[in-house]
């Protein structure tokens, strides 16, 4: 199983990702905030206190995504955040 490395909001509810395997990119949050677990997640400022939990991410509130789910459905990039 993978792991998240490190996690940083960006703008327009997405993520930039780098997971332990080397591979980094932007991850999508928007089509999960259409749930009511994770709508908290529309307010920028919650938004922006996304921290590693785990083997995942996750916010205070307890909303939270694996590292499976993030890896794939992770936008590659070539370069960090």
């Amino acid at each position: 199983m993978n792991k998240i490395k490190r996690v940083q909001p960006l703008p327009c509810g997405r993520l930039f990702v780098e997971m332990a395997d080397g591979r980094c990119g932007e991850f999508d949050v928007k089509p999960y905030m259409r749930s009511v677990f994770f709508s908290a997640l529309m307010d920028e400022t919650y938004f922006k206190q996304v921290r590693l939990v785990f083997r995942g991410i996750g916010w205070p509130n307890g909303q939270d995504l694996g590292p499976d789910t993030i890896a794939d459905e992770l936008v590659e990039t070539e370069t960090a955040a």
